[in-house]
């Protein structure tokens, strides 16, 4: 399983050249199993440049989409989704229970007049809104080598995170998630817990300093803190922090890398920890 990220900030782009390194496209990741098939996470800004590389696949898969939540920072790029308009590509939408009846609204709805001048009804691929299990079978999500487990979000309005299991390693994908309040269909920290034990990756929301977050607590974001202690409880290899706020700049950003570090440290961890990063490319 490779894991790609297209997108790594949070709430809204951020170009210029203070986010050259970590890069300001919002939420995107394209996923490989070990056949090279391809799942996409969420359609922010960055899913932009994927579908233009997707582009040059002369004979596509069926891609399948796994979208945590609708708000505006995920959903953003998919009318800019290259592939979306093109007869040969196909696509399944996977998720949660209550979004797979929700998700073609989502996106059709961003491409109404007068928010954009393309009709979702006039994209060519196709288009499939329900994850098809085997006889009615519940989550995990199999296909092939790889299993996908949804969980609920702690976060404003709801959505899901994802664990991605294949041939014994694990990715956890958890962004929006606010661990220092549980929201309506949020679960609490020891269950997050839990559902991370002993990852290979966790990638999770660490948006907020302890300082901002005391402005901020509420809006569905963790702080770098709080990420780092969940991935030290879970005795997770890797943790990837994410959702970068819009006003980090690049080397604020690895400043407070660092200091995820000296904490993991100091609680005795061995959990590698790193900031993520448009064009980052992780082999598990």
């Amino acid at each position: 399983m490779k894991v790609t990220f297209w997108g790594c900030r949070g709430s809204i782009p951020t170009p210029g050249p203070d986010t050259l390194r970590h890069g300001g496209n919002t939420t995107c990741l394209e996923l490989r199993d070990a056949a090279g098939k391809l799942l996409i996470v969420d359609a922010g800004s960055g899913i932009r440049l994927l579908g233009k590389t997707l582009l040059h696949d002369k004979t596509p898969a069926p891609i399948r989409f796994f979208l945590t939540h609708s708000h505006w920072d995920h959903l953003m790029g998919f009318p800019f989704f290259e592939p979306a308009y093109h007869k040969r590509f196909s696509f399944l939408f996977c998720g949660g229970s209550h979004a797979q009846d929700s998700i073609k609204r989502y996106l059709g709805q961003q491409m109404q007049a007068p928010f954009f001048p393309v009709d979702f009804s006039l994209l060519k691929a196709g288009f499939a809104f329900r994850c098809e299990r085997p006889h009615g079978e519940e989550p995990p999500c199999r296909f092939d080598s790889l299993e996908v487990y949804p969980i609920p979000l702690s976060h404003p309005n709801g959505g899901y995170g994802f664990k991605f299991v294949e041939a014994g390693r694990s990715f956890v994908f958890l962004t929006d998630n606010e661990l220092g309040l549980k929201h309506p269909g949020g679960l609490k920290p020891a269950l997050y817990e839990e559902f991370c034990r002993g990852a290979d990756l966790l990638v999770h929301d660490s948006q907020y300093t302890e300082k901002q977050y005391g402005f901020t607590r509420g809006w569905g974001h963790s702080t770098f803190n709080a990420a780092v202690d969940l991935a030290a409880a879970a005795g997770v290899k890797r943790l990837g922090l994410f959702h970068h706020d819009p006003d980090r700049s690049d080397d604020d950003l690895d400043r407070q890398t660092e200091l995820c570090k000296e904490r993991l440290l100091k609680l005795g961890s061995s959990t590698e920890c790193f900031a993520t990063a448009e064009r980052m490319t992780l082999d598990l």
